[in-house]
């Protein structure tokens, strides 16, 4: 079941705001879109029960707005209502595996009160088998806001395979018909550090050697996605910083998370963390091998 695109929903503004984008994203993918609100309390579906002893009312009723609202939007798209009786972080990783991508909604570094924030995000986007895009709902005053025109940007290693990642990355931007970039962010060795900042010809060489790696990932997705727009780029910087600076104004910033091997406590990067927490555009999470 990977041809839908799963929002998570708690009735937040932010929820409403990632259940947007969802719908947006899976009309321009030609996806199903499920609106998914997972509660405990969630009992089997009573019959002839008033609305004030109805325990299931306001979880059926929230869900049923939001539909609404998108199908205003979205007149052809499918939307499917899903209520669970489950707490929201299994349900979650279990609608993460059947589809093609989940969307949940972030406030970058605004306080967290969201339900599916903090203790249930942050664990789903750690164990999640496939995409999970966090929605930044809102910029601060002051802060670039992503338009039409707005590009996709992907945060390479260039150690591993990246097909994963970089598959994701170029059929986004072809689906919104906006530019990629790539970029690379490599810290520089103590080596190449003089008195006076860093030594001019080590920094060529690791940022030649660098671009050549870079540009030998990028070749084959350039050729199968054409169509795409696309920019690489090298930054002599820690890779936290590098790829944040790289996002701002980015209507998408695409990384990638290695797959976790059974026994091992999944955790998330440092990359992903600086990106989840600093960054100010949504950020999509990709498992990867």
């Amino acid at each position: 079941m990977h041809a839908v695109v799963t929002v998570g929903l708690d009735g937040s503004p932010e929820s409403l705001a990632a259940a947007r984008w969802a719908a947006d994203e899976a009309q321009k993918r030609g996806l199903a879109l499920r609106l998914l609100h997972a509660w405990p309390l969630l009992v089997p579906e009573p019959t002839d029960v008033p609305s004030e002893v109805d325990q299931n009312y306001w979880a059926r009723r929230l869900v049923h707005t939001v539909r609404a609202e998108l199908q205003m939007r979205h007149p052809g798209l499918t939307i499917v209502p899903d209520l669970v009786a489950d707490d929201a972080q299994s349900a979650l990783l279990r609608a993460a595996s059947e589809s093609e991508m989940l969307v949940l909604a972030s406030r970058g570094l605004a306080p967290v009160e969201s339900y599916f924030l903090g203790d249930v995000s942050m664990p789903v986007v750690a164990r999640a088998e496939r995409p999970v895009v966090m929605v930044r709902a809102e910029a601060p005053e002051g802060e670039p806001r992503p338009t039409p025109t707005s590009r996709v940007v992907v945060a390479l290693k260039l150690h591993g395979s990246s097909d994963d990642l970089l598959e994701f990355a170029f059929h986004t931007a072809a689906a919104r018909g906006v530019p990629l970039q790539a970029v690379h962010g490599r810290s520089v060795p103590l080596h190449a550090r003089v008195p006076w900042g860093v030594d001019h010809d080590i920094s060529e060489e690791i940022t030649r050697e660098a671009q050549q790696q870079l540009s030998k990932a990028l070749r084959p997705w350039r050729e199968k996605y054409p169509q795409v727009e696309v920019d690489d780029s090298v930054r002599l910087a820690s890779p936290p910083k590098a790829v944040v600076r790289a996002a701002e104004g980015a209507a998408l910033l695409v990384i990638g998370r290695r797959r976790h091997r059974p026994g091992l406590v999944p955790h998330l990067g440092p990359v992903t963390q600086a990106a989840l927490h600093h960054g100010r555009c949504s950020v999509a999470v990709v498992p990867h091998d």
